[in-house]
């Protein structure tokens, strides 16, 4: 099976950080920054992004692991800019090495692993986990 994708494959991604993307959105007695959590989904959807120019009709990309470290606070207002660069791919198992910096410094990296998936098979196993849960009530 060939694969579209390859090491060296990148895409960025820029927003401005919104008072929604506090970290008091999680718990109340933190910082009024940008949340870590925030930061996560942004490095998951410019990923995401990354391979949905790329896949086949009917498939997806779910994300499987991620090992994120927030080293720096973002004022809310400020634009974050986050780069994802493939490092490997295995198969259908894309690895992600990723950045992020805001208007003044790097304020975050992780590695990322996503894996495509066929919308249909991964739908159709979720639906059945949820009869199953169903019907324990």
């Amino acid at each position: 099976m060939s694969t579209p994708f390859q090491a060296g494959m990148s895409r960025e991604l820029k927003i401005k950080s919104r008072p929604e993307d506090s970290a008091q959105r999680f718990y109340p007695n933190l910082p009024d920054v940008f949340a870590t959590p925030m930061l996560g989904g942004l490095m998951e959807r410019v990923s995401a992004e990354l391979i949905n120019e790329h896949l086949e009709p009917g498939q997806q990309s779910v994300g499987i692991s991620m090992n994120l470290q927030h080293s720096a606070a973002t004022p809310l207002g400020m634009e974050i800019r986050v780069r994802t660069e493939i490092t490997a791919v295995e198969g259908r198992k894309l690895t992600f090495r990723l950045e992020a910096f805001d208007e003044v410094e790097k304020i975050g990296e992780a590695t990322h692993e996503r894996f495509i998936i066929q919308a249909d098979k991964f739908n159709a196993r979720v639906a059945e986990k949820a009869r199953k849960a169903a019907g324990k009530g």
